[in-house]
């Protein structure tokens, strides 16, 4: 299934692996608020497909995943226009981050202010080794807000400090040794790298996919306690789905036959 929509082309193919790539947003990938809307748009419409199980999201080109928001549109904002724009770029981030199944980044190059914030809320974030990252709107007289405060728990309160206050960048090594990044590998391995992560979701059982996302944004509003006392529950509605019989069965049939 192909699906071209302002400023996004989404792309399904039978396995339920769908490609969000922005598209007229200039070759850095821009956030300007008719990308953002553009992008809220496509992902509705993905977020009610039941035939998509894992979900890419790359920019048009090689040369960045997106560059920042856009800087032309923010320069002429005022205190109650600046409020809506970052309130927009807060939605398009919470939608991919509630997302019902896994969402890739796929990085390739420059990701920065507004596009890490972008990053940060997918679930993985595969890079390329050219990739450059960096949160530098303190150099243009704003702080780094809204998903920006995902980064403490994901690369520690020093490594945050660091990015935020000075604004500087970091390479696709140091990325990966802080946790910003899940992998970082050769260019020419990119793509190759992000389908076979995508293919190994994309095999899975959708439900217990969809459950596990569940989950994972829930527990981060709980204690551990109640994240523990939680997921009692969810462990049982999942066999009301048939995926566990299915996949056990196969497993301890494949075992059968391996003794065999």
């Amino acid at each position: 299934m192909n699906l071209s929509l302002p400023h996004a082309d989404v792309r399904i193919d039978a396995a339920g692996i769908a490609t969000l790539t922005m598209q007229d947003a200039g070759v850095l990938n821009i956030l300007s608020t008719p990308v953002i809307n553009g992008l809220r748009h496509a992902l509705s419409q993905l977020s009610h497909n039941k035939a998509v199980r894992v979900l890419v999201l790359r920019g048009a080109g090689d040369r960045a995943f997106v560059a920042g928001a856009d800087i032309a549109e923010m320069a002429a904002l005022d205190a109650s226009s600046a409020q809506r724009f970052i309130a927009n770029l807060r939605d398009l981030c919470n939608a991919v981050r509630h997302f019902p199944v896994p969402v890739i980044a796929r990085i390739p190059g420059w990701c920065l202010g507004g596009g890490l914030e972008f990053a940060l809320a997918c679930d993985l974030r595969i890079c390329a080794d050219e990739a450059q990252f960096g949160m530098p709107e303190v150099k243009v007289g704003i702080p780094s807000v809204i998903h920006a405060a995902l980064m403490p728990r994901l690369i520690g309160a020093a490594h945050s400090a660091w990015m935020l206050l000075t604004g500087e960048l970091i390479d696709a090594r140091r990325a990966q040794d802080w946790g910003l990044v899940n992998a970082a590998v050769p260019q020419a391995q990119l793509d190759e790298t992000v389908y076979k992560l995508a293919q190994s979701f994309a095999a899975l059982g959708p439900e217990a996919l969809r459950q596990q996302k569940k989950l994972l944004r829930r527990w981060e509003t709980m204690s551990v306690d109640d994240a523990i006392e939680d997921s009692v529950g969810e462990f049982g509605a999942a066999f009301n789905t048939g995926e566990p019989q299915k996949f056990m069965n196969e497993f301890l049939a494949s075992k059968r036959r391996g003794k065999g």
